[in-house]
């Protein structure tokens, strides 16, 4: 079982994982049994064929049909923009676009910094100030970043850190969880590790293996969030062979492709997530942000039920959270507008 805390509500929900007593075998210690079944397994090659088993292929609609999953699911089609075909594929579901600047509104305050996703989030830092520190469980900033770009890997030392972690049913496209210009962006390849808890717990900073996409943003300019510098890191998994670039500064087009200097405004479209489950990982310079306390009170609450603590010995709960929602205010600091962060 896995359980995490539902903001709205306040509430303990367990999450209902899918495909886990296959992710639970293969994550095994078969695994070490079998190296080539479990690189296989991971592999660009099985998650592009396990997607479109899952959501492309013509048998996928006989026992998969899109409709028993909006059921099973509980997704909400009275957010779509446009409704579903009648009779919609598995991959219409999973890429679905919401009316989300009516569903997802943002917070009054334009300083306050926002969840990119609908996800299930853990915030914590690397200097141990929070009451969540950790250091080389889920990531190490080196890896992460790749050591190619250790500037950043420099900048963003004792940073505080956010995991979002989306689950199949969410939807599926990314939103800016801050305001400013692009100043770098680069997409490391990689393995294509679940991020469900339980593989999570088996394999050493997992989410420094996968394949990912780094953008870093730096919020100290005009019209930016005031935050210093922020790396959004879009993290592949099983199943998800694909990370969009689709910038939109308003609605869901036209799209553009992150360029160098662009300025990219909070709340707006960044990517899209290829059907599955995947992570968003969100660094920030120390000391320039806090978390709102409720996310950091939650995630070492004792009453909740996480696979986490039996692999790390300690309470790391999730927070139920919705993309655009308030998460973190930036700190205010004495920096100038327009440094040079290169």
């Amino acid at each position: 079982m896995h359980q995490y805390v539902d903001r709205a509500s306040n509430t303990i929900r367990t999450e209902r994982l899918i495909a886990d007593p296959f992710i639970a075998w293969l994550y095994s210690a078969r695994r070490e049994e079998n190296s080539y079944l479990f690189r296989l397994a991971t592999s660009r090659l099985m998650t592009g064929l396990l997607a479109y088993l899952n959501y492309d292929a013509p048998i996928a609609s006989r026992f998969s049909s899109a409709s028993r999953i909006l059921q099973q699911l509980g997704i909400d089609t009275n957010e779509l923009v446009t409704p579903f075909p009648k009779h919609p594929s598995v991959r219409d579901v999973f890429e679905r676009r919401i009316r989300y600047w009516e569903c997802r509104p943002l917070p009054d305050d334009p300083r306050r910094i926002v969840s990119p996703s609908d996800a299930k989030v853990l915030v914590g830092n690397f200097s141990g100030n929070s009451l969540l520190p950790v250091k080389e469980k889920f990531f190490t900033l080196d890896e992460l970043l790749t050591r190619k770009k250790t500037e950043w890997g420099n900048r963003f030392n004792g940073s505080d850190w956010a995991i979002f972690r989306l689950t199949a049913e969410k939807y599926h496209y990314n939103h800016l969880p801050v305001s400013g210009k692009l100043v770098d962006f680069y997409e490391i390849d990689g393995s294509y590790h679940s991020c469900n808890p339980s593989a999570v717990i088996q394999v050493v900073t997992p989410y420094s293996k996968n394949r990912r996409s780094v953008s870093i943003i730096n919020t100290d300019v005009d019209g930016g969030s005031g935050a210093g510098l922020v790396a959004m890191i879009e993290v592949a998994a099983l199943m998800i062979g694909e990370i969009q670039q689709c910038y939109c500064a308003e609605g869901y087009g036209p799209a553009t492709s992150p360029t160098l200097d662009m300025f990219m405004a909070r709340g707006a479209v960044k990517s899209l997530f290829r059907p599955g489950s995947s992570t968003v990982i969100l660094l920030f310079e120390r000391n320039r942000i806090h978390f709102d306390s409720d996310l950091l009170a939650n995630s070492v609450r004792r009453d909740v039920v996480t696979r986490y603590a039996s692999g790390f010995g300690k309470p790391f709960v999730e927070t139920g959270v919705n993309a655009r929602s308030a998460i973190a205010t930036p700190i205010t600091t004495t920096h100038t507008k327009e440094q040079n962060h290169d």
